[in-house]
């Protein structure tokens, strides 16, 4: 039995094609897997607060240094930690917004990727520094919308697209290393095409 993660990060509502997708997949997810558990978290309508000074003072320092201030400017992203940890499985929605990720988004990414808790830091024996992933094992899905074609690999726009790249450095910098994309697109072919996709994806 696996636990998901499935994250929305579009403020549409029910126009939002990656929020169509990623309820689609994992409602067919569930016939297949039915013991499986869902955790939610929607970050397009709840976001969580942009990195800060306390924060940044909370997190580098010793847990058993922190003051109740430094706890209480931790706190959230402690759970934000925990949460993403639990899941075996992430299916995340995330639409391109100007060639990269939604801002909402990225300041999740900045609660999550934690020295400690999801990625360590050390030197290896020549005294050079290293970073060490932590989260291990697991495998990602990332539903990504587009207003437009053509950012694909061979596309006229390929160079311009920052999303599908950035998130491939920062989930294989804390250890995830096995993410699918499905591309969705603003036309009636693209969303068949990430249908399919899907089903197929489901099936193996």
């Amino acid at each position: 039995m696996a636990h998901l993660l499935h994250i929305d990060a579009s403020p549409r509502g029910e126009r939002s094609h990656s929020r169509r997708m990623t309820r689609e997949f994992v409602e067919q997810w569930q016939q297949v897997h039915p013991k499986d558990t869902v955790t939610y978290r929607d970050l397009g309508r709840n976001p969580v607060p942009y990195v800060d000074e306390p924060w940044i003072a909370a997190a580098f320092m010793p847990p058993e240094e922190r003051s109740p201030e430094m706890w209480d400017a931790i706190r959230l992203s402690d759970q934000l930690v925990d949460e993403f940890l639990a899941a075996d499985i992430y299916v995340i929605g995330v639409p391109m917004y100007n060639f990269s990720v939604p801002g909402v988004f990225k300041s999740y990414i900045d609660q999550i990727v934690r020295i400690g808790r999801t990625v360590a830091y050390g030197t290896d024996d020549s005294a050079n520094s290293v970073f060490k992933p932590l989260v291990l094992g697991k495998k990602m899905f990332v539903v990504e919308s587009r207003g437009d074609s053509g950012f694909q690999p061979g596309g006229q726009y390929e160079m311009m697209n920052h999303h599908d790249p950035y998130l491939v450095t920062v989930f294989g910098f804390i250890g995830i290393t096995d993410i699918t994309f499905i591309h969705v697109g603003n036309d009636v072919e693209s969303i068949s095409s990430a249908r399919t996709q899907t089903i197929e994806l489901l099936a193996t």
